[in-house]
């Protein structure tokens, strides 16, 4: 799949521990792009980070989280990211 000289990057922020069916919540999305034909989708671990919460979480030793932060990214066409959102948005849902 080639992507689009005017490509989009969609950028998703997610916890180590969140789930989809029972598997990683970042391995379904990429899963699901990558069914969808999306041109590309990285995942990339966070070492450290806060949420909503403002509960830090750290891969430092004295305090190993369970649940660092996550970044998926998936560029592709415009057309493409707006069709992939609802699916994502139902996968996001459901993992809460």
């Amino acid at each position: 799949m080639k992507i689009p000289r005017d490509a989009v990057l969609l950028r998703v922020f997610l916890g180590e521990s969140d789930r989809f069916e029972h598997r990683p919540l970042y391995e379904a999305i990429v899963l699901k792009a990558r069914e969808m034909h999306m041109g590309g989708a990285t995942v990339l671990r966070g070492p450290m980070g806060f949420g909503p919460t403002s509960r830090l979480h750290t891969a430092k030793l004295l305090r190993l989280s369970e649940d660092l932060p996550i970044i998926v990214e998936i560029v592709d066409a415009r057309e493409k990211i707006d069709a992939f959102l609802p699916v994502l948005d139902s996968m996001m849902g459901s993992a809460w």
